[in-house]
């Protein structure tokens, strides 16, 4: 009984996600990208490159265009992606036909900074809910498990090779004006991704790890997993790893307690895209 409501809470929150995600891109593009004929990167800044081209229409370039993705990620990923990727692009499709936005305003800077913001954030959203409504990540991944590029240098070799067209067929001006759109678009995609709040997983090696850990427990209200290691470098000797997640607005803070009680300690930071429970999750919600 327990799982069939957690699925089904599920089920609604991804639902509701997806359609905030569509909405909110197709008010980027019907509201600000589309009036002024400007171009974003990836599968979408493909359609509208096109479209801008051919003057063929958007909605049904969007859904042609993206078909490949569906199935690369049909086949990646699994069918239950594929198939809300299929239903979120039809979605997007017809909104761009039904919903009645009206161009916002004729600064260029102003339509590649929201037309990015709100295309972005439509592309987030629908991330979060499980599926995509631009097919670029799909491909890369697709590429990068057979190649020695990572899915990042893929994505930005895609784009840079959507702005030279864009460069040549249109205007040099209208290239740069998509790389500030796809710069807009793609902070706001990993501003929602990787969540409202921001962690950084933090390794310290210390010969004062107690002080540091008690630091951690008792003043910051952090936990801490302790490892036990072993030192590899010049001699062999049994050390305790501390490990600890906090957020970036207190690294500050530990790092110069840190450098306080042990200016030699060996300090590692990793960036966290999101985290579920522990310590940090119940501080924030106090």
């Amino acid at each position: 009984m327990i799982n069939i409501k957690y699925k089904n809470t599920r089920f609604l929150k991804e639902g509701a996600l997806i359609i905030c995600g569509v909405v909110s891109a197709c008010f980027g593009l019907k509201s600000f990208l589309l009036p002024s004929h400007f171009i974003d990167g990836g599968v979408t800044g493909i359609s509208l490159l096109v479209k801008a081209l051919t003057g063929w229409n958007l909605s049904y370039l969007i859904i042609v265009i993206n078909i490949p993705f569906i199935l690369m990620g049909y086949k990646q990923i699994g069918k239950g992606f594929a198939i809300k990727t299929a239903i979120a692009i039809a979605l997007l499709s017809i909104a761009l036909i039904v919903l009645p936005f009206n161009p916002i305003t004729h600064d260029k800077l102003l339509i590649a900074f929201f037309g990015g913001f709100f295309l972005g954030g439509g592309i987030g959203l629908a991330m979060r809910g499980g599926c995509v409504i631009d097919g670029t990540e799909v491909l890369a991944l697709y590429i990068s498990r057979n190649s020695m590029l990572t899915v990042g240098n893929i994505i930005l070799m895609l784009n840079i090779i959507i702005f030279a067209f864009a460069a040549y067929f249109l205007n040099i001006e209208t290239a740069l004006y998509a790389i500030l759109t796809y710069l807009s678009a793609s902070n706001t995609v990993d501003f929602i991704v990787n969540g409202l709040e921001a962690y950084t997983g933090v390794t310290i090696i210390s010969e004062k790890n107690d002080d540091i850990k008690h630091f951690i427990i008792n003043n910051m209200k952090r936990g801490v997993t302790v490892y036990k290691g072993e030192g590899g470098y010049l001699e062999k000797k049994d050390i305790d790893i501390i490990y600890t997640v906090v957020t970036k607005l207190e690294m500050s803070k530990l790092q110069s307690e840190i450098r306080q009680i042990d200016p030699d300690a060996f300090v590692v930071q990793q960036q966290i895209a999101d985290l579920k429970g522990g310590v940090v999750k119940r501080q924030a919600l106090h």
